[in-house]
């Protein structure tokens, strides 16, 4: 297990990473272009008006001191007023990450059973037709971009069979399975994409448990082939891809921009992506923190689950 002092130190690692990535999300919204009284005011208002506004706004304050104002309230849920919407960022930023994590739960829904259990089955046979046939159809899959499989789909499973709904947005007031039914199809592209990927790490990770000393042993004493799979095999396996999910998932929570925006669902990407075409400079910092924030969390997350059942490291730390 992690030491108290190991674990401090990632944990202060992990803060120091989050304030940096707060301060250069506000720096970056400092250096676009635009002016926020400016495009909340419109093209056409009175310099003086303008000036007036900023300086209500406090955006004629040094930088460190917006900085710190627009920090201190973001630790507390507060980050600002939206331009485009005149109404807070925050519940726009939490019902689109709502829609996303939907969409991202029904993605893992499907990807970890398929990738796993492809893997575990091509591990087991290796060198043999499944094993060739599993590694093919993942590196074909995986080098696909998602919004090319994305649209083949739509056409498909959407137009053509009339299958699956074309749009990801659930009809106002639906209950959880039709919205579970209308995320399905936007969900296959990433998963038929990163399927590949998780495969091939579980078929090396089997492989490699195979061949270990541990397994060996195991077998020298007489257990059967299901339970040195079961016992030794998988435990050790699958240790890097679950640290690997861990990482994933903050991807599949901000970074499905594309598939967001094709689909029609208003996620995380997707409010970022109009923000930025709006020059909603609040909602843009705000959506950019959080996704950001996501994405050191998920990358700490697989890094401990790693070190938490990775059996050398735990040696190591017995030691």
């Amino acid at each position: 297990m992690l030491t108290g002092r190991t674990l401090s130190a990632r944990v202060a690692s992990l803060l120091l990473t989050l304030w940096l990535v707060s301060a250069l999300v506000f720096l970056a919204g400092q250096v676009l272009p635009g002016d926020v009284a400016r495009v909340m005011l419109g093209p056409f208002a009175d310099a003086q008006a303008v000036a007036a506004l900023n300086r209500q706004l406090g955006a004629d304050q040094p930088l460190l001191v917006q900085y710190w104002r627009w920090f201190s309230a973001a630790l507390t849920g507060d980050f600002g007023t939206s331009l485009s919407m005149r109404a807070p960022v925050a519940p726009f930023v939490l019902a689109s990450l709502g829609r996303s994590a939907a969409l991202a739960g029904i993605i893992l829904l499907f990807l970890v059973p398929l990738g796993i259990g492809a893997g575990i089955a091509a591990g087991l046979n290796q060198g043999r037709l499944p094993d060739r046939l599993i590694v093919l159809a993942g590196v074909s899959f995986g080098i696909v971009p998602d919004f090319v499989s994305g649209l083949l789909l739509l056409l498909v499973f959407g137009l053509w069979l009339n299958w699956l709904p074309i749009t990801g947005a659930a009809p106002d007031g639906a209950g959880f399975w039709t919205s579970g039914y209308y995320l399905i199809l936007p969900a296959l592209p990433l998963v038929l994409n990163l399927a590949g990927y998780l495969a091939r790490m579980t078929r090396t990770g089997v492989i490699e448990a195979l061949a270990a000393d541990y397994t060996r042993t195991a077998i020298l004493k007489g257990l059967d082939r299901r339970q040195v799979i079961v016992r030794h095999v998988l435990p050790n396996a699958l240790t890097p891809t679950i640290a690997v999910l861990a990482t994933q998932s903050g991807y599949m929570l901000g970074g499905l921009v594309v598939i967001e925006a094709l689909f029609g669902i208003q996620g995380l990407g997707n409010l970022v992506l109009n923000a930025a075409k709006s020059r909603d400079f609040p909602m843009l910092e705000a959506g950019v923190l959080v996704m950001a924030t996501i994405f050191v969390l998920s990358a700490a997350l697989g890094d401990f689950v790693q070190a938490l059942l990775d059996p050398r490291q735990r040696r190591r730390a017995s030691l």
